[in-house]
């Protein structure tokens, strides 16, 4: 097993068990392909920044060999539009649109709409007791919960990597959140991991400016409808405060037995 998410092979990216979910030791977390998506597109166009990411799950993405395909949307002088897909053999399980801006300086003063979290070395050593197997995406992460009770449907964390996404590369800011955002249904569970599942089929990711340090912070609040349809909103911080929103659409349902 590698120490990264993701192994290069050729064109394509192998993924190793670090990147293992919850809901099947066949396929994986949603955060590292979310954020193999993401570190594809930023090298293909490193002059622009990732403003927003939406990725929707099409299908389970499995632990094994994938590709990224990319294609324009629209490319324009200040906001461009890109296209990725992931795909497995033929199939593709994955597809994201990514909003790039060109980066500029604005004299404006930024708003704090919310206080920072308490800091990590402050919080509470974590980890998610729904997964499965005994290595994975929750063993790849270090987790600190910062406010409130895990399993109440409102709680905020810490969460930093213990491998890169990629060998011999450290993650990128954009990396560190795309690994994490995903988890944000994760901090703010509150149902039964034993009998009920509440698989986000789509990810959402909005960012105004980069992350600073390691930690990245998941003030996430759940809420679910006996529809089956719920709903995760998570505000992403760094030590300084706000950088951005996530937003999951969940899925309820009975949890199935091992794949």
């Amino acid at each position: 097993m590698s120490d990264a998410f993701f192994v290069p092979d050729g064109d394509a990216w192998v993924a190793t068990s670090h990147t293992r979910g919850p809901w099947s030791p066949a396929h994986q977390h949603g955060g590292p392909p979310a954020a193999l998506i993401a570190h594809v597109v930023a090298a293909a166009v490193p002059e622009l920044s990732i403003a927003r990411v939406t990725v929707d799950f099409l299908q389970p993405v499995p632990i094994d060999r994938l590709h990224v395909r990319l294609a324009p949307l629209r490319e324009g002088a200040k906001v461009q539009r890109h296209i990725a897909r992931l795909v497995h053999g033929d199939t593709v399980v994955a597809h994201a649109v990514l909003l790039l801006v060109r980066p500029d300086t604005v004299p404006v003063t930024p708003l704090v709409d919310a206080p920072p979290l308490p800091p990590p070395e402050a919080s509470r050593p974590f980890q998610f007791p729904f997964f499965r197997e005994a290595d994975g995406y929750h063993t790849a992460m270090e987790t600190r919960l910062a406010l409130g009770e895990w399993g109440t449907g409102r709680a905020a964390a810490w969460m930093r990597q213990r491998v890169p996404l990629v060998p011999d590369a450290p993650p990128s800011p954009l990396e560190r959140v795309l690994v994490a955002a995903d988890s944000g249904s994760g901090v703010s569970a509150a149902i039964d991991h034993r009998s009920q599942s509440a698989i986000n089929a789509d990810l959402t990711v909005a960012l105004s400016r980069p992350l600073e340090g390691e930690w990245v912070g998941l003030d996430s609040v759940s809420t679910y409808e006996p529809s089956g349809i719920g709903l995760a909103d998570t505000r992403i911080c760094d030590g300084r405060g706000t950088i951005g929103r996530v937003l999951q659409a969940l899925v309820l349902g009975a949890r199935r037995g091992p794949r």
